[in-house]
């Protein structure tokens, strides 16, 4: 079932989301920490940060530092691929799709508030 937002709908809505997940105690995360949380998540593996960073646009480097923050949360983990040891795998954890889960329940919850 598509639901139809306009503009000023949709702008709301990221808004509401956005104040409610700075007011909870869960994780803070940037967006583009939470572009690669969601592509993990909703994305088929594998996932490698060669990938992420070309997905982005970015530089490895800026993956690695986007991981280690989303590790220690234990949002994510990373390991060598045992076919090819030069690359690094991402993996989604239990905490991490109960995260990612409750996210997207909120956004549920804030779309039913939007005013008609």
């Amino acid at each position: 079932m598509a639901t139809e937002l306009r503009p000023s709908q949709a702008l709301r809505l990221w808004q509401t989301v956005s104040l409610s997940e700075v007011r909870d105690d869960a994780p803070d995360l940037t967006l583009r920490q939470m572009a690669i949380l969601l592509h993990v998540y909703l994305e088929p593996p594998p996932h490698t940060i060669r990938d992420l960073a070309r997905l982005l646009d970015v530089t490895k480097p800026v993956i690695t530092r986007a991981l280690d923050t989303m590790g220690a949360m234990g949002l994510v983990t990373r390991y060598r691929d045992d076919a090819d040891r030069r690359n690094v795998l991402v993996r989604r954890t239990v905490a991490g799709a109960l995260y990612i889960e409750r996210f997207g329940d909120l956004i549920i919850a804030k779309a039913k508030e939007l005013p008609s």
